[in-house]
Parts: structure tokens; sequence; C-alpha cells
């Protein structure tokens, strides 16, 4: 309590005691020895009102020990296992948490991580990729604030996310590496990458590139071939040595017909090698007859333009060309879809082509678009004109049912701008985007969609969106999810299919580690997505004519189902309504790979960087108790006391205000008693 606030309590104590024996000695004419307590009284209950006024705090401290967090992160990957180290990860976790002297010194925290970290409860090995970046990013932003060393018992092996080695950065902790596996070298060849593209185009050649690596010191001789199916269609002789470890190889394939195709590159092993399992990779490419080449027409230069590009290009299978209007006019016929981005008077002849042609349009508006002429225009909309601007955010419609639109929500998006006013359409529309202000949803469409005449249009109402694609970028650290997004847009607008009340999303091949999931959208007979919708999905592996059923989950606006794990084969599958007889199909294939299983050796190296880097140390699994004896002699996880202050106004203290009402009602009690009022 402060001096100042002691001060004014014995001024206010004086100060009641001097208003109470003024009213019962200076004024009063009672004699007796009651006044004394009616004195009494009267200034417990003037010292406790002016207390009240003053309101003290009164602050009390209380004292704790904190022990040092220990982090011990297990690697929970297959890759673990292949290494033969999965009984001595368990063991040795086991071992750590039963240490008394470790539990007295620290409070143990455990966890698990493959691609994703979780608490730890059990640990099977099962996890088909690692991310130990992720792992350690998390533990740096939980335990910012304290100190928490992480042991990490893991092989080193990542195969998903960041380089982890450079993590130290950001994760300001000390970190133990505890290495699952030896250092012993063995003689081994691996493909260590191999880049080929998703997509080919018929009666073309596609580039395939295989980088081979070797481990070891001998002069050594092997085959690289490509396989399809059982023909050999590529092979190219390869000799390393201890200077030479690595090779990459290129060639081009043909692709005669359509469809998926899948091939097998594969390095012949050598007599005495140990892993053949990373020797070998199959890889798949869809072969298409034809790409979707998308005219992007504008006056003006903008960042949306590249950013249009940029998305749109993301898928393969299509090609942008930035076109002026006037240079539109001659290649009209090399194009599928338009973009019209801000039309004005120079769009006329463009547009009376494109209506000739019965094109698809995309129109994109802003500040620079002239409203006046798209209202004349046979583009079925009527825009108010208001010679103002305004900056709109988007919200997204659930119930939009041309497509799926899936991994974005549109959520704290940065606004668009446009013309101030609304716009009416003359057709029926289905919109994917509504304007809001402010968070208020205004009811006008930002970004539509509609048909008429055997055409379909979209329509977005802003410029700007060159910052959508940055924020997505932002919130995932990856563009896929606003391409995704555009590129479902352009395919809907690519095609003059009419829509379906039952949507399905899924992709026509998945390496083996990916994720399989297929996701749906169902609509009731007016087209409103059914969120009630009982959906399942039967799978028929072609290779074994296996089948199986398992129902879809509402996910996040859509119905999905994560199929990840499945054998590696062709697939047939049908979703169908449980009770309706609404169903859609499609088939894929699963290429056989596993990147837990490419690795021979712990990644010693790159785990003793980590180490050193975060004033942390690297030991073996075989040496428990160094690692123990160097957690508990090291001074800088010491316990540390601690103080909680808490803070109590005398206003709160109920008891003060009992003593007011007590004192005020006994001394009103006794004067009417004896006749004093």
């Amino acid at each position: 309590m402060q001096t100042q606030t002691i001060v004014y309590i014995i001024i206010a104590g004086i100060a009641a005691l001097l208003l109470a024996l003024f009213q019962y000695v200076y004024k009063s004419k009672l004699k007796s020895k009651l006044r004394y307590g009616l004195i009494v009284l009267r200034t417990l209950a003037i010292f406790g009102i002016l207390l009240l006024l003053i309101n003290p705090k009164f602050e009390s401290k209380t004292y704790y020990d904190e022990k040092p967090t220990l982090v011990v992160a297990v690697d929970n990957s297959e890759s673990v296992t292949y290494l033969g180290q999965d009984s001595t990860a368990i063991s040795l976790q086991q071992a750590i948490n039963s240490n008394s002297e470790l539990n007295k010194r620290f409070d143990i925290q455990n966890y698990s991580f493959g691609k994703s970290v979780n608490s730890l409860d059990s640990l099977n090995f099962e996890d088909r990729q690692s991310n130990i970046s992720l792992a350690l990013k998390q533990f740096g932003e939980v335990h910012a604030n304290t100190t928490a060393p992480i042991l990490l018992l893991t092989d080193g092996n990542q195969t998903y996310g960041a380089d982890y080695s450079y993590s130290s950065k950001s994760v300001k902790q000390p970190i133990y590496p505890v290495i699952l596996g030896d250092s012993t070298v063995y003689a081994d060849l691996s493909i260590k990458q191999l880049n080929v593209n998703r997509y080919a185009y018929l009666k073309n050649r596609f580039p395939v590139e295989v980088i081979a690596n070797y481990n070891g010191t001998d002069a050594v001789s092997t085959e690289l071939k490509i396989w399809s199916g059982n023909s050999v269609i590529y092979r190219q002789a390869i000799q390393f040595d201890a200077s030479k470890t690595s090779e990459i190889v290129t060639t081009t394939l043909g692709a005669n017909s359509v469809g998926v195709k899948t091939y097998r590159v594969e390095l012949v092993p050598l007599s005495n090698e140990k892993n053949t399992v990373n020797n070998s990779k199959n890889f798949g490419v869809e072969i298409i007859d034809q790409k979707t080449n998308i005219a992007l027409v504008s006056e003006r230069l903008h960042p949306d333009l590249g950013a249009l590009k940029k998305a749109i290009e993301s898928n393969e299978q299509r090609s942008v060309s930035v076109l002026k209007p006037q240079d539109y006019l001659s290649k009209i016929n090399d194009f599928q879809l338009v973009i019209l981005y801000q039309p004005n008077n120079s769009f006329t002849q463009a547009l009376q082509e494109i209506k000739k042609q019965n094109l698809n349009t995309f129109i994109i508006t802003g500040e620079t678009t002239d409203l006046l002429f798209l209202n004349n225009t046979h583009l079925k909309l009527f825009a108010t004109v208001t010679n103002q601007t305004e900056d709109f955010q988007p919200e997204l419609n659930r119930n939009y049912s041309a497509f799926i639109i899936d991994n974005l929500t549109f959520e704290d998006y940065p606004p668009l701008k446009s013309e101030f006013g609304g716009i009416e359409f003359l057709v029926p529309t289905d919109v994917i985007l509504y304007r809001t202000v402010n968070g208020i949803n205004t009811g006008d469409a930002m970004l539509a969609t509609y048909e008429f005449e055997n055409m379909k249009h979209a329509l977005l109402l802003g410029e700007g969106i060159w910052r959508w694609r940055a924020q997505s970028y932002l919130d995932s650290e990856s563009f896929n999810d606003f391409d995704n997004f555009i590129g479902k847009l352009v395919q809907y607008l690519s095609s003059n299919k009419k829509r379906k009340r039952l949507n399905i999303d899924y992709k026509s091949f998945y390496n083996g580690n990916d994720d399989v999931i297929i996701s749906a959208q169902y609509f009731n007979k007016n087209f409103e997505f059914d969120d009630s919708a009982a959906l399942t999905i039967i799978l028929k592996n072609k290779d074994d004519d296996s089948v199986r059923e398992v129902p879809l989950l509402l996910n996040n606006g859509n119905y999905s189902v994560d199929l990840s794990g499945i054998r590696s084969g062709s697939y047939d599958f049908t979703i169908r309504h449980n009770t309706e007889s609404i169903t859609a199909s499609g088939s894929f294939k699963v290429l056989e790979y596993n990147v837990e299983q490419q690795f021979l050796n712990a990644d010693i190296d790159k785990l003793r960087f980590l180490a050193n880097s975060s004033s942390g140390k690297t030991f073996f699994s075989s040496d428990y108790e160094a690692l123990i004896s160097d957690l508990l002699t090291d001074n800088r996880y010491a316990t540390i006391q601690k103080s909680s202050k808490n803070v109590v106004p005398l206003i709160d203290w109920k008891y003060l205000l009992a003593i007011i009402a007590l004192s005020l009602f006994a001394e009103w009690f006794i004067r009417k008693y004896n006749g004093l009022i």
C-alpha cells in the first residue's frame, strides 16, 4: 500500500472521530456513558464510508517453484520401423519418463510427430510422412516464453516440409537430437529425385529427368531403366565412384494414347546392396488430347493480370495469352474462353464476335470499367452507374452449386475496389461471393455465374484480386488454394455441360504418399446445398476386385472421404445417395511408392548441425546415461521461484459494507430505544 494512501486513511480516521465527537460531545446534551458507545458506532460508520471513497488496495504475494519443461518428441513415421529402431524408441521414451531425477527437475511433456504433431498416447510408427520442421516450429511457439529443452527422438529423415536444420533460428530452445540409427556407411544406389510433368499432350514427347545418387567409395557400374508395363522403353549405363556420386539423366518419352499412363524408373541393384527399395520409383502422366487456350483481354496493365495468368496456368492443361482487344480479334478462333478485364468502348468489336460465336466469358470490372457500355451489350446485366467507388469484402455463399469450393472461406480477405452501385442480372444467377461492408452483407453479388442461350458467363465486380492470391499464400504458405479456386471457375466456364445435383472432385492419380481425398457436394431439387444428405462411396480395386463402402463426412461445407493408406493399384468408385437414386462415378490410380523406405541410415550430419546451432547436443540412442547426466547438470535448467501478486481493492471487501450497515443500525436502535429520536 502506498504512503499516500496510508496518510489518507489516517486523516479519514481522525475526521470520523472528530465528527462523532462533534455530534455526541459538543452538540449533544447526553451525559450518560451511553454516548461513548454511540461515538464508537458513529466513528466506525463514517470511517467505513470514507474508506470506500479512498478505496485502498491490499496486495498479497504467493511464491511457487516453476520447473523447466522437458519436451520429449518421438518420430512416429514408418522409417523408424524400417531402420529397426521402433523398439529402441519406445524403450528410450519410457526410460526418460520413468527417471525419477528427471521428473524431479523437469515437467516432462510427451509428443509424437509424423506429418502432424500430436500429444503422445501410443506409438505405432505408421505415419507415412515425417515433418520435423513443423514439430520444432510448434514446440517453439508453445514454449516461447519458458525454458523448455527439446529431446528429439528421430532418425532425422524428413520427407515433408521445410529444411529443419535451420529451425534453431525460430526455435529459441536447446535441441537434443537422440539419433535412432547408426553411422555405418553402406554402398547404396538410389533415385534421389524424379522430375516429370503431370500432364502431356497426345502425339507429343514429354521430358523426364532422373537424379541418381550413389553412397559409397568403390567404383561401380549400373544401368538406369524406364519401364512401361513389362517393356523397357529407355536404358542408360551409369558409372559412379567416390568423386562422382550423382548423375542427372534426361530423356523424352512418347505420348501415344489418351489416359493415365504409369511408368517405373529403376537402377539395377549392386550385388552387395542392402536397401533396394530406393532403387526404383513409379510415376504417372495423364495424356490429354487438347489444351484449353484462354484469352485475357485488357486495355491496361494491372497486377491482377499477372495473378490470373499464374493461377490459371498452375494447371498445365491451360494456357493464357494477355492481349489487347484488337489483337484478340485476329486470334479469336484460337481460344476456348475469353476473360474481359475492365471492358470499355474499345471492346465493342470483340464482344460482337464473342456473341456471334457463342463464346463463354469471364468479365472483371473495376475503377476504369465503362458500366454504361456493359449495360448495352448482350451480357444480360444492368449496372447502376454512380461514378463513386467503394471497397467491398467477400462473403462465401455456401449454397453455390456449379462446382465445389474447398479450403477457401474468404474470411479476412482484402477488399476489392468497385463501383458503389449494385448490379441487376436479367437472367437467373448463382452467386459465389456476396459483397459485404464492415461485416454487413449487402445482398449484392461480388462474383456470380449465370447461363443463357447455351453460354456460360461469370462476373467479378472489383479489381485487386492479386491481393487475394497473396492472402492465400499468407494463410497457408502456398498459392494452391486460390489457384485451385480460379482453376475450377475456369473449368466450369470452359465446359458447356449442365450442372448436376451431385458434384465430385478428385485427381486422376495419386502418388503413394499423397493424401487420397475425394470430395462431393450434394444439392436438393432447388439446387440448394443439402447438409443433411447421407452419401456413401463404393470403392472397387480393379486388381483384385475387392470392394469397400465408406460414408462421406460433412466438412467445411463439403462431403469428403479420406482414403489415404489404401494399397497401390487402379480403382473405380461410385458415390451414391443412400435414399435417392443419384450417383456419380470416377476412377483413379494410386502409384506404388513409400518415401519412408528410401533411407538406409539416420541423417546424422543434419541432426548434429541442428544441435550445434541451437546450443544443444547430439546423442545416439545407446548414450542414454550421458544424455540424462547432461540434462541434470546443465545450469540452464534450474528451477525458478516465481511470485504471484494479488491486488484486492477494499471496495470488493463485503465485510466492510456489513460493518457500516451494522454500525448505523445499532446507533439508530440505541437512540430509538433510549428516546433520543
